[in-house]
């Protein structure tokens, strides 16, 4: 299959043809070349410390037997306890990397592979649909203010002489092409990294929560795993869970009524961040008097406009920047970022009373899957499909399930990842937060679990978009064991907050 080929192929998996594709573009935001080739894994500069990229150097050019290497280099990755996760400077941190929960996924590290000693022997894998158009609140918001814009009879700002010619032309909630581009990448190397689990007998498990773009999302990455092994194995989606008023579905943000959203904080921050970038643009453009609700609808457009109309990804660098993007600087992008940290902390996240209730469904379904023990479970799981062995299975090696962002926050949140010292300020934010929804639920983002077998006994490991998570909250020999690697048995334990049903959390969401 070549590969424009390809891109024909997913884009009549997972996009829509009400796209009028005369539009004229910008030529700031169109895309270079639709010829694009598929790396074997995804690639990223390193974020560790250059004195470790030292010592990787030095043990290389030392150690002369190539196991003693590999085991030597694993520990100095992962077993220091001084070890800091550097985010890009400035200068380098691509623009589309600020745009939090609309960032294309990118791998926020390299991935590790397991030590020497250890295989791997199931993997559990979820992820979120890939990059889609504005849902419709949304799209009413952006049109809304790009109408204000081309009302203007004569622009003073020359950055907003494109509006004269611009044709407003997303779709509403579906997927766009680069999105379903993502999860067939992401099927690809989910094949080559663990292929060696793969078998005729014994192929993925595959589940979507019952939304279009999470069903596309599934079903490109199926097509992904398929190519990647020259169609010798062919995974199906199997299981869709309905996410109708009522149902019980692990992988949908639907099943907590008494939850109240992230606006008051949200609204705090917007109105820091935005009067000054509103009063630019009312000046540029005398009469569209903008509100500050809008600047963020604007800034939004520029990551939905992109990814609408590119045909790269972060991975690649070939993303083409939509003309409004030009419209704001990298700190008023950095200020946007932080909206949808505030978003997802205070939704689903940490910072709800009622976020971290919505991910014990999933968590007692993935505590089921690494123990081959039946689902126990009274929050969101359905268990006419979880008391079945043909629609929850226990004995496979690779499951894959595909969800939302504000479900997939949660889960996190239940399991006890991503921990924040301090809780996130409305109005001041802490450059230093290791909380960012680019790097936790970007389209197409993932989390996966591995189990492994080590020195005969069975261990865990969690990645984060290839970040591999320290689990210092499970760690039985936390002294002298890798970093992020934790026997099965201390995992589970770990897990007390989701085996107890979350501590009479459920119930709270349904005091109404």
């Amino acid at each position: 299959m070549t590969a424009r080929n390809l891109t024909t192929s997913m884009e009549n998996y997972g996009t829509t043809s009400n796209v009028r594709r005369e539009r004229q573009r910008h030529n700031s935001l169109s895309p270079s070349s639709h010829d694009y080739a598929y790396a074997s894994t995804p690639s990223r500069k390193s974020l560790f410390i250059s004195r470790r990229s030292r010592i990787l150097r030095f043990c290389k050019m030392l150690l002369t037997t190539a196991g003693v290497c590999a085991a030597l280099t694993y520990w100095v990755l992962l077993s220091s306890k001084a070890e800091v996760h550097l985010r890009e400077s400035d200068v380098e941190l691509p623009l589309e990397k600020l745009w939090a929960q609309y960032s294309p996924f990118f791998p926020v590290e390299e991935y590790v592979p397991p030590p020497p000693a250890c295989e791997i022997t199931q993997v559990n894998i979820i992820q979120r649909h890939g990059a889609r158009y504005p849902t419709t609140g949304a799209a009413l918001n952006i049109v809304s203010a790009v109408s204000k814009l081309q009302s203007v009879k004569e622009y003073k700002d020359p950055k907003l002489e494109f509006l004269k010619e611009y044709v407003y032309d997303l779709g509403t909630a579906d997927l766009v092409a680069s999105g379903a581009k993502q999860s067939f990448k992401a099927g690809q190397v989910a094949f080559q990294r663990y292929s060696h689990l793969i078998s005729a007998e014994n192929i993925p498990f595959v589940r979507a929560s019952h939304s279009d773009r999470v069903i596309k999302s599934a079903t490109n990455w199926t097509a992904g795993f398929s190519d990647a092994s020259k169609h010798l194995f062919n995974p199906v989606l199997s299981v869709t869970i309905s996410e109708a008023d009522g149902a019980n579905n692990t992988l949908d943000d639907s099943n907590c009524p008494a939850q109240q959203g992230s606006d008051p904080q949200t609204n705090a921050w917007i109105a820091v961040f935005a009067p000054p970038i509103t009063k630019r643009l009312n000046e540029g453009a005398p009469g569209a008097n903008l509100t500050d609700a809008e600047i963020y609808s604007l800034l939004s457009l520029c990551a939905f406009d992109t990814v609408a109309h590119s045909s790269g990804d972060c991975e690649e660098g070939k993303v083409g920047l939509s003309p409004f993007c030009g419209l704001f600087s990298k700190e008023e992008f950095k200020d946007f970022e932080y909206v949808g940290d505030l978003d997802k902390y205070y939704n689903t996240g940490y910072g709800n009373p009622l976020g971290p209730i919505q991910g014990v469904g999933y968590v007692n379904e993935l505590l089921a899957r690494l123990t081959s023990t039946p689902v126990n479970d009274s929050t969101q799981t359905n268990h006419t499909l979880d008391d079945n062995p043909m629609t929850f299975p226990l004995n496979r090696t690779l499951y894959a399930d595909f969800s939302h962002d504000n479900q997939m926050i949660p889960i996190y949140a239940a399991l006890g990842l991503f921990p924040q010292k301090q809780a996130l300020d409305p109005v001041k934010p802490d450059p230093s937060r290791t909380w960012r929804a680019s790097e936790l639920v970007p389209f197409a983002g993932r989390m996966v679990v591995e189990k492994l077998e080590c020195a005969a006994k069975e261990h865990v490991r969690i990645f984060v978009n290839d970040a591999l998570q320290p689990l210092e909250f499970c760690r039985s020999n936390y002294q002298t064991a890798p970093r992020g690697l934790c026997t099965l048995d201390a995992f589970v334990k770990s897990q007390g907050y989701a085996r107890n049903g979350g501590n009479g959390d459920f119930e709270k969401c349904f005091d109404l």
